[in-house]
């Protein structure tokens, strides 16, 4: 199963958490800095169109474990609460379109 492994401890900011993600996803230089961007590169796992380091099977799911999720929780609420609602959104489309789920988000 693939896994993608955020660290908490070290996302204190919105600037934070984008950098970490665009290191530990493999996304693409241009990337947005922005939830919108966040989407849309996590969004066609499936396709391997160089969006994401990540290209999942037909029922593969990618798991986004938060370590020290309480820290992150703690300094930054308004992230866990986005990062939740844009994983279901990301879940939702793919049902939308008679997929299976892409993404699992493990609070650690």
């Amino acid at each position: 199963m693939a896994t993608a492994r955020l660290n908490g401890e070290l996302i204190t900011d919105w600037d934070s958490f984008h950098s970490q993600c665009a290191s530990v996803f493999g996304f693409p230089e241009f990337y947005g800095n922005n939830m919108n961007a966040w989407v849309d590169c996590l969004s066609y796992l499936r396709d391997d169109d160089g969006m994401s380091k990540f290209v999942l099977k037909d029922n593969e799911v990618l798991t986004i474990e938060v370590q020290h999720s309480d820290k992150l929780r703690a300094a930054a609420p308004d992230i866990v609460e986005e990062l939740q609602f844009c994983v279901a959104m990301i879940n939702e489309r793919c049902e939308d379109y008679e997929e299976p789920a892409t993404l699992k988000l493990a609070l650690l």
